[in-house]
């Protein structure tokens, strides 16, 4: 099996919005449009009754999470919505109907109406780059370098993140740049049965 997954680093993320440029410019997200958007999540009191300046906040992108059960694709009438081999859910624009069935469906608002074409559009995990073996445009333009793209199903070791120095692609088991991370600082978006894919790292904060 294969689950295309892009995890982000939150202790990383400034909210620099270079993923959503890159994103709009790779994939010609019309304007007004977005297929990444940043939340800031925060300022929280750290603790009950905390006032400022004990307070923490995070910045979280967020964007289709190619779920493992997506309602979406359920949904579709036409098949136009469907999982792909790599675990990836893309949309076929010569099927897609423009009903917004599957825009209705998505528990996460990250689905939208092209209205000049009469399709529903979305994040592809830039299918196109990814099928030849590069990186999603968000990964590679990522300023804080916290985001990072791999298959799932053979681990950490498999995610791969912006270029360093030498042209080479970063690890996110790379220790000497990666601070480390354990099982419970990793944390996904609210399953409601469709097992979300994208996975959000976290440290020393409260995920909300």
């Amino acid at each position: 099996m294969t689950q295309y997954t892009i995890v982000t680093d939150l202790n990383r993320c400034v909210s620099c919005l270079n993923c959503m440029v890159a994103c709009k410019e790779a994939n010609d997200v019309p304007i007004g449009n977005f297929w990444i958007k940043i939340l800031r999540v925060g300022p929280n009191p750290k603790f009950e009754g905390a006032e400022y300046p004990d307070v923490e906040m995070y910045y979280l992108p967020v964007s289709c999470q190619h779920c493992k059960n997506p309602s979406c694709v359920e949904v579709c009438p036409t098949g136009a919505s469907h999982k792909t081999e790599n675990g990836t859910i893309q949309v076929d624009k010569d099927k897609c109907i423009g009903c917004q069935f599957c825009v209705m469906a998505c528990p996460y608002g990250v689905r939208y109406l092209n209205e000049e074409q009469g399709v529903v559009e979305k994040c592809t995990r830039c299918y196109q780059k990814t099928q030849e073996g590069e990186l999603p445009a968000c990964v590679v333009s990522c300023g804080g370098r916290a985001r990072w793209f791999g298959d799932m199903d053979k681990g950490w070791d498999d995610f791969r993140g912006s270029l360093d120095a030498n042209g080479e692609p970063l690890r996110l088991t790379d220790e000497d740049y990666i601070k480390p991370f354990t099982d419970a600082d990793v944390h996904s978006l609210p399953d409601s049965g469709n097992h979300p894919s994208d996975r959000f790292i976290l440290r020393n904060r409260v995920w909300r």
